[in-house]
């Protein structure tokens, strides 16, 4: 029995790959975490947190996956034999098999195999950028694995100029929330829209394939065929026009590329929208009549549209509709997305882009398992370096990648705080801390406040924060500039401007662990775009044809492509309600076999029932799931959330092994893994 004496609470912050970034309080017996709730430090969150971690976390950080000491492979690749070790051996083998590749290959056959992981400046990229950066190792373009289209859509409209923060929806008199599943993946979104309709009588429409928990509560749900929103984006476009809605003194004003976006707008009409979305002729004139008479409008779009292949031109429109409806310059109108860029970072002094040598390539994430079965490459990649991330589980083509990583001519090395199925695969893994465990700074990209996070429990075991397992490998390496011995104090520092305004005089390592530094402008106005921010373009408006996605891509205006089906049913793997991606998969909360939810008339043709087993194959691989037969999806859809590890398969895979790596979006070649399709059968 845990003796009260011995019980502290101590303030932290949530780091998972989340816009909410909440603030925690940490119960403690001083040595193990005892329970997690959510702080009011953070007045966005405000003390409320998602089930995922209140349960799981404890279990993440003591559980039978933890990694607590070094560990060196022993029997083969994606198994589960290995032997402990010391980390001066551990290091001296991550030394040695790295300098023998660099000896015949060069630096660029190294290749770091990193993601969002801890969300913490520190742990998501500093010391580890400097040490790959310094070595010379292949650079990693990792957005375009998740949240890169987006982020590029509204950067080719806005520059990087700050969103609208999320609390200022509670303004908006009609709210969209459009493929953004608010109550898994954006809790306090939801939480804002509510206050926003119980204060202001506000509009509530929701636009997603699905019809989700937010669906069911809106005053509108539009239920569109996945991957078709820039067809409707577009259609609305060219009906405010029809109906005189668009605002044409904002426009003069603030928009830029208006009548070559209106001309291709103009050619997608309400028809096509019924054809191609499979929404009704009185559900889009209901938004066009919504839109016309809303005076505030605020539009949410998810992460859920870029995962097609189309995903980069329908986020554009989506939000062009606020520009075009002169829906920004005042509190509660316009696109929420970016707050994040107020924060006044100085990532290049952080991550120190400046030590690479000259000519260093460039390697998409999407792109790893065909790079590491590339024969022909050169140089090769014959070391993998796994970090903030578990790629077996998160990348598309998963029985491709792990092919690619059971190759026993390329060394690799883990870090990671728990045992997952990436880990599994490499020669050496090296115990990481968890964010319980060491101090970090955290800049959400979903909201526009600045926390802080010291240590609430000892290092468990041997593991090691990421920038002290850098340092060691850089000292082990030679690099002995002063830049690799910073201590996470002088990181922290280092990664913000020094003297900016908006930090308010206080250093970033010095911030007060129970307070959230709201991030507003130098003159510490509400960020408002178009009125107390600008948008950040060559122009300086919003840009509603993009020179430079035209240059790049040949996407400078939004356009829709249909990806041809190989099978029936379109997969859809959102986000889970038992985990934040991959994080917690292994924890006993994602327990059992994974769920596929299928309409009941796709369900009728297949003869099956709620509670079948099913196989769900295609060319990739296969994977057994429990069905789920529900209206809320629609015929010729299915839904089954991502993340889940191999251990809750019968087949050893998950739905990412029936993904496509090779289809990509419109602009940036990012991953397509709602582009997918499948059959369903019932194993008796």
């Amino acid at each position: 029995m845990l003796s009260k004496e011995n019980l502290e609470t101590k303030p932290s912050v949530c780091p998972l790959d989340c816009p909410d970034t909440c603030s925690l309080f940490v119960k403690t017996d001083t040595k193990r975490v005892i329970e997690v709730r959510g702080s009011k430090s953070n007045p966005y969150t405000a003390g409320v947190i998602c089930n995922k971690v209140m349960k799981a976390f404890p279990d993440l950080i003591h559980g039978a996956n933890r990694l607590t000491h070094p560990l060196k492979r022993i029997g083969p690749r994606g198994g589960d034999q290995f032997e402990r070790i010391s980390w001066d051996n551990a290091l001296d083998l991550v030394h040695a098999g790295i300098t023998s590749a660099i000896s015949k290959y060069g630096t660029q056959t190294v290749l770091p195999l990193n993601y969002a992981g801890p969300h913490g400046e520190l742990a998501s990229g500093s010391m580890d950028r400097r040490f790959f950066h310094k070595l010379g190792a292949s650079l990693l373009a990792r957005g375009e694995l998740c949240g890169l289209v987006r982020g590029s859509a509204y950067t080719s409209l806005y520059g990087t100029a700050p969103g609208m923060p999320p609390e200022q929806i509670r303004h908006s008199d009609l709210i969209i929330v459009w493929g953004n599943n608010v109550t898994v993946s954006n809790l306090h979104l939801a939480r804002s829209i509510k206050a926003a309709r119980d204060t202001h009588g506000s509009k509530l429409v929701v636009i997603d394939p699905k019809r989700t928990r937010i669906a069911e509560q809106a005053d509108m749900f539009i239920q569109i065929q996945p991957g078709t929103d820039v067809v409707l984006a577009l259609a609305m476009a060219a009906e405010l026009e029809r109906r005189g809605s668009h605002d044409s003194e904002f426009i003069e004003k603030w928009v830029d590329g208006y009548d070559s976006y209106m001309e291709n707008a103009r050619t997608h009409t309400p028809e096509m929208v019924e054809e191609i979305c499979g929404v009704s002729r009185k559900s889009f004139d209901q938004l066009a009549d919504w839109y016309t008479a809303g005076k505030i409008v605020g539009v949410s779009v998810g992460n859920g549209l870029e995962r097609g292949r189309s995903g980069g031109s329908g986020i554009r429109a989506a939000m062009s509709l606020q520009a075009l409806t002169g829906n920004h310059g005042q509190l509660g109108a316009g696109v929420f997305a970016k707050p994040g860029n107020s924060f006044p970072k100085s990532t290049a002094r952080l991550q120190r882009p400046d030590l690479l040598p000259d000519g260093i390539r460039t390697i998409n994430i999407v792109d790893t398992s065909k790079v590491l079965l590339d024969k022909s490459m050169d140089p090769p990649v014959k070391v993998v370096f796994i970090y903030n991330h578990n790629p077996v589980i998160t990348h598309p083509d998963q029985n491709r990648l792990r092919r690619a990583l059971s190759q026993d001519d390329i060394f690799t090395v883990g870090a990671d705080i728990v045992m997952t199925d990436s880990m599994s695969y490499c020669d050496v893994v090296l115990p990481a801390a968890s964010h319980f465990e060491f101090a970090d700074i955290y800049a959400s990209y979903g909201h526009q406040y600045l926390q802080r996070a010291e240590p609430v429990i000892p290092c468990v075991g041997e593991c090691l924060p990421n920038t002290e397992i850098f340092r060691r490998l850089a000292a082990r390496f030679g690099f002995d500039e002063p830049i690799f011995k910073e201590t996470d104090a002088e990181l922290m520092d280092t990664a913000f401007v020094d003297g900016d305004l908006r930090l308010g005089g206080i250093r970033p390592s010095e911030l007060a662990l129970d307070q959230a530094l709201a991030m507003k402008t130098i003159t510490g106005e509400d960020l408002i775009l178009c009125d107390t921010v600008l948008p950040e373009t060559l122009s300086g408006k919003i840009e509603l044809f993009s020179h430079d996605l035209e240059e790049r891509f040949g996407y400078g205006l939004p356009r829709f492509e249909a990806v041809k089906r190989q099978f029936p049913l379109a997969i859809i793997s959102p986000s889970s309600s038992k985990r934040t991606n991959s994080t917690f998969g292994g924890c006993v909360l994602s327990k059992g076999q994974e769920e596929v939810e299928i309409n009941p008339v796709d369900a009728k043709k297949r003869d099956i029932s709620s509670g079948d087993t099913l196989k769900a194959h295609n060319e990739r691989g296969e994977t057994l799931l429990t069905a789920q037969i529900t209206d809320a999806v629609l015929p010729g859809v299915i839904y089954t959330p991502k993340g889940t590890w191999l251990s809750a398969s019968q087949t050893g895979q998950t739905v990412n092994a029936l993904l496509d790596a090779d289809i990509r979006t419109d602009i940036e070649d990012g991953a397509c893994c709602n582009e997918a399709f499948c059959e369903l059968s019932r194993i008796s």
